[in-house]
């Protein structure tokens, strides 16, 4: 008997496409630094125990930068190998978007850097802070020059060393976090419908709940700053977990609703990695079974902006992924902010 025909699908953004102009990621690129950190590795520094981490996160190990790679090499390496597999010269891109909570340094923006150091000169570049949610408002944002014909190739990177502003004396939050970038090349790709649609969320009222209070002209880096903690991550893991499962979950229904499908017809949903009980609630509640949920939390922790770029180009290389499938991405992070996309691959 021959298959059944697949559903059909709306695309939301055919009303406002240029003469059918669409954007597509054409290709994805990844990396992660060398030093492994498991659990066991973070028992002999502080009082905790794989037992203890891993049943209220999912994470068994994390990655960390070395003292002279910072935020720019990572997203430069993750970018050159997704350049490599679109076959993309420097020379070729028109903009680089990089997302981050850890830039290099408060300004040159972190994408400057990035441009220097994979030769793309040509390219305009700059930052945007969304923290974990950054990668999917990067592809948005690349999108929209994508498709007014602004430009041809946008390279989107979520890129993080979160090692630098962790506080290793925090069990609550030390155990969470990693290093690490992926990048995604997005152009207009005949007869394909791309990125279908993505939304965007914020909530600045619960802005305490996840944040680095020092380091800006709020608090300035002082003497007193720096003995008070506070350019270390902070977070109120309760209820940041209790937003962020019902953010993920308003942001999937509505790019679903928005698509006019059902959960039952994405191939596969990529989450951000942060904690697999989010995971778990968030997929559950979409009636989404496991085999078709992407999850590498276990291997890097929660590596923010970089997360969903990240798993997004595992799916891709392990087959989990393929042309033509349709694919969910869902992130919430520090803003409060969160985001979704289907995208045809």
């Amino acid at each position: 008997m021959s298959s059944p025909s697949p559903k059909p699908f709306k695309n939301p953004r055919a009303q406002y496409d240029f003469k059918g102009r669409t954007c597509s990621i054409v290709s994805v690129g990844s990396y992660v630094p060398e030093r492994v950190l498991t659990n066991g590795d973070l028992e002999k520094m502080m009082d905790t125990s794989d037992e203890w981490i891993t049943s209220r996160t999912g994470i068994r190990e994390r990655r960390i930068a070395a003292d002279d790679e910072f935020t720019s090499d990572l997203g430069a390496k993750a970018a050159l190998r997704a350049m490599q597999k679109a076959g993309i010269t420097a020379d070729q891109i028109d903009l680089i978007i990089v997302a981050t909570i850890t830039p290099d340094m408060p300004f040159p923006s972190t994408a400057c850097l990035v441009q220097e150091k994979i030769g793309a000169h040509r390219a305009a570049a700059f930052d945007l802070e969304a923290a974990c949610s950054g990668f999917i408002y990067g592809l948005e944002i690349g999108h929209q020059f994508i498709m007014s014909r602004t430009y041809d190739t946008v390279l989107v990177i979520g890129a993080e060393k979160l090692s630098s502003i962790i506080d290793w004396s925090d069990r609550n939050t030390c155990v969470l976090f990693g290093d690490g970038a992926g990048a995604a090349i997005l152009q207009n790709r005949p007869d394909s419908h791309g990125l279908l649609t993505a939304c965007m969320g914020a909530d600045g009222s619960k802005a305490g709940l996840l944040s680095m209070p020092g380091g800006g002209s709020q608090c300035p880096a002082t003497a007193k700053s720096v003995e008070g903690r506070l350019h270390y991550l902070r977070m109120d893991g309760k209820e940041t977990f209790k937003n962020a499962v019902n953010a993920m979950l308003h942001a999937a229904k509505e790019v679903l609703k928005r698509c006019e499908i059902g959960a039952d017809q994405i191939k596969c949903v990529i989450p951000h990695q942060a904690n697999r009980r989010i995971i778990d609630a968030v997929t559950d509640r979409l009636g989404v079974e496991s085999e078709r949920v992407f999850v590498n939390l276990e291997k890097y922790g929660n590596t923010s902006a970089a997360s969903v770029a990240i798993a997004l180009d595992e799916a891709v290389e392990s087959g989990r992924v393929t042309q033509g499938d349709l694919i969910l991405l869902v992130v919430f992070g520090a803003g409060l902010t969160w985001g979704a996309a289907v995208i045809e691959w």
